[in-house]
């Protein structure tokens, strides 16, 4: 598909989030006017780029996936990358969003033109309008590497776990890994073998318990493929299960310690030195931190070949890595797992709204939104995956499909009632997001004793929903003009 000049919505990212959005709006209207553009050379976000040995999903599949496209050949109760990547396309070409993506066109600006009341979009691949604009780049997209003294002085190989270079070979080298997050748990122990010694830097450590994995055999999924309604069942148990933990770590964290019990016996029976045992028991409650699910990352810190360092990582010299205690450790690659930018979004930095600021400006560092969704000052833009719609406990399809509805219905709105621009009531935004802090001020996410990604450099928790899902939905199930200013322009000039 080639660069329209303009187009009535225009969705930034071809992941989840942004093929959720387009193919609600197909469903409604199969002749909408929406266009995704997409930076990589294909759909599929995060399952596309992340490629690292073990990549899997920690959320059972059953609940990650859309609740529109069911699948019945999913191999496990949580599925690996390339079948939640191949799974993405298949949706694409079902739904006919695949026909609407336009493929390495990378977003570079957006302006709000107050005066004709729509978007001036500049790509990579050329300049278009817009009535309405989408971010749905997605929170987990952009890696982040840390800016240690001397990287560039390494005369090995580096690369961020979400970029895995395929092309170097790890079997006989020396490994550092920084970072003991959510990626690392899974490609640790896949390349402890090859490697000659894998040296693993650990600042603070994570909460690990068993992931439930299992294959799901053939008479299973028949079943699933000849009576959907079975999936449907399934899907809502694993929901319902997910809730009740959502429960504990924002409404009844006293039950917590449960967890944390069934935590320290995965970790006793996994690990047999005591000194690594205390070096990976943390000191914040379970919860506070997300919540790692592996069956054999414990084991793997605990063979002869694999070190953790537990003082992090301070430098990097021409042939190794420097910890806290002023040790270099000789190594042949870096493999930093060092995580995204959720509250610093790289997009914001390219759209500025109607008062001449980018939105990574507006928010100088705080993220905040109207229901995760909408910006005051933003005209037309619409957030998906935006502040404080991450979750610890559940599916963040589930958030998606929820705005993904709240969004197809403003945009219905605005046909309906001939409106040019809707822009929501500061004071509206205000008073929704003091309500979240507040929510959140009593979950284990704002006062378990842990430093996360989760709180900004404002010291606010713009990242975590604070409650159950089910009413973050039932606040996006329809569109609520009243809390928009809106007006309509006799004649556009684009």
């Amino acid at each position: 598909m080639k660069l329209p000049e303009h187009v009535e919505t225009l969705i930034v990212g071809a992941g989840f989030a942004g093929m959720g959005l387009a193919a609600r709006m197909l469903r409604d209207n199969r002749t909408a006017d929406v266009v995704l553009i997409e930076r990589g050379a294909d759909i599929g976000g995060t399952w596309r780029d992340n490629t690292y040995p073990g990549c899997a999903c920690d959320v059972p599949t059953a609940l990650y996936s859309y609740s529109f496209a069911p699948s019945a050949d999913w191999s496990h109760t949580f599925a690996r990358q390339p079948e939640i990547y191949d799974y993405l396309k298949k949706v694409a070409a079902d739904t006919g969003i695949g026909d609407r993506v336009i493929l390495n066109c990378e977003l570079e600006a957006a302006v709000w033109d107050e005066d004709a009341a729509l978007w001036r979009v500049r790509t990579s691949l050329g300049s278009l309008t817009a009535k309405a604009l989408v971010a749905a780049t997605g929170a987990l997209s952009t890696p982040k590497i840390p800016d240690f003294s001397g990287l560039d002085q390494f005369s090995g190989t580096t690369f961020h776990s979400a970029t895995w270079n395929h092309e170097h070979e790890l079997r006989g080298e020396r490994v550092a890994v920084i970072g003991t997050g959510a990626s690392a748990v899974q490609f640790v122990p896949e390349i402890a073998d090859p490697a000659a010694h894998v040296t693993v830097f650990q600042r603070t450590p994570a909460w690990v318990i068993p992931r439930m994995d299992r294959t799901l055999p053939a008479a299973q999924k028949a079943v699933y493929s000849r009576i959907p309604a079975t999936q449907k069942v399934v899907r809502g148990a694993v929901y319902g299960f997910r809730e009740l933990l959502g429960a504990a770590m924002s409404h009844a964290t006293w039950v917590l310690p449960a967890f944390e019990a069934a935590a320290r016996l995965h970790l006793r029976r996994q690990v047999k030195d005591p000194e690594l045992r205390r070096k990976l028991t943390p000191d914040f409650t379970i919860g506070c931190k997300r919540m790692l699910l592996s069956n054999d990352w414990l084991r793997t810190l605990d063979r002869a070949d694999v070190s953790l360092v537990d003082s992090g990582l301070v430098s990097v010299t021409e042939s190794g890595v420097v910890d806290g205690h002023g040790v270099e450790h000789k190594v042949d690659t870096i493999i930093f797992a060092t995580g995204f930018t959720p509250t610093e979004p790289p997009v914001a930095h390219l759209i500025t709204g109607k008062r001449g600021e980018t939105l990574a400006a507006h928010w100088n560092g705080s993220p905040n939104a109207y229901k995760g969704t909408a910006v005051s000052g933003f005209p037309n833009l619409f957030l998906m995956y935006g502040p404080n719609t991450n979750l610890g406990h559940s599916s963040i399809v589930y958030m998606l499909e929820s705005q993904a509805e709240y969004v197809n219905d403003a945009l219905n709105t605005m046909k309906r009632e001939r409106l040019d621009a809707l822009d929501v009531n500061e004071s509206v935004q205000v008073h929704y997001n003091k309500g979240i802090q507040h929510e959140l001020q009593h979950t284990v996410w704002n006062k378990g004793g842990c430093s996360s990604w989760y709180i900004d450099p404002e010291g606010r928790n713009s990242v975590q929903w604070p409650t159950f899902t089910f009413k973050f939905r039932s606040l996006l199930e329809h569109f609520d003009r009243e809390n928009y200013s809106a007006r309509k322009i006799e004649s556009v000039q684009a």
